[in-house]
């Protein structure tokens, strides 16, 4: 297992405008070299809508296709959540493209109910767990932050990802929660946000922050726009699991997903 290169693109976001938001992080990922994952912000090609009927792509649509296309050519997986129509209804889906086009999803369980979501999209049933490059992946989105059980390392994941469009006005829970997403589950925890104004006036601090499995802060990309890349050391991993291992003191329990 070797050091995991990542790469994380803290932006603002267009309001319902696909073709600009594809445009803008395209060009910033023009620049990105030598990344093993490269992550957006939740619903990154849209910004947070409740409307998806107007802007939400089926998985053979154009955000998709490009998810694809910069993977392929970084050599890296690319992903971020964005609203996704399907027969039975419209999904908040994180999307994890591959170098070779394969796709990874994983559909949000916890919708933002004070926002309506819950309304808009259809929940998720299962966790996802991915392989990359040695690492073992959990992806999330954003609310599912809020709810631990969803997330407890069983021992099958080594990086816990959350995307996310969360308001500045909760900028403190976004902090807190991540911290201790971390030490409770001996596991980096990534979470990219966004900055800016949505369509709805909801504002936007960023605070994207990587956090390594004994609570440590490795990046605090503040509330500035920009592309932090970083290296997640797999000695720390296993250098926290085997010195201090809380994780062999869980409780059991059995949960359905």
């Amino acid at each position: 297992m070797r050091d995991l290169n990542l790469v994380l693109l803290q932006q603002a976001l267009m309001w319902q405008d696909p073709p600009a938001n594809r445009a803008r992080f395209g060009a910033l990922l023009d620049s990105v070299t030598g990344a093993d994952l490269v992550l957006l912000p939740e619903m990154f090609s849209t910004g947070f809508t409740m409307e998806p009927a107007v802007c939400a792509e089926d998985m053979s649509g154009a955000s998709i296709g490009w998810l694809r296309e910069h993977a392929a050519r970084l050599d890296a997986a690319l992903g971020g959540s964005l609203a996704v129509r399907e027969a039975a209804g419209f999904r908040n889906r994180f999307v994890l493209a591959r170098p070779d086009g394969e796709l990874e999803c994983y559909d949000k369980r916890h919708l933002f109910r004070m926002a309506g979501e819950h309304h808009s999209y259809l929940a998720g049933e299962r966790r996802v767990l991915i392989e990359w490059r040695g690492w073992r992946l959990c992806p999330m989105v954003c609310y599912d932050l809020r709810f631990p059980v969803w997330s407890r390392n069983r021992g099958d994941y080594d990086v816990l990802v959350y995307v996310a469009n969360w308001p500045a006005r909760r900028r403190e829970h976004w902090r807190a929660l991540l911290l201790a997403r971390a030490i409770e589950n001996q596991a980096f925890v990534v979470g990219v946000n966004r900055v800016g104004v949505d369509g709805k006036g909801v504002d936007y601090a960023g605070d994207s922050l990587v956090i390594d499995p004994w609570g440590k802060v490795l990046l605090d990309a503040g509330a500035e726009a920009g592309v932090h890349a970083l290296s997640l050391s797999a000695a720390t991993l296993t250098n926290c699991r085997e010195k201090f291992p809380a994780h062999l003191d869980a409780d059991a329990f059995v949960m359905d997903g």
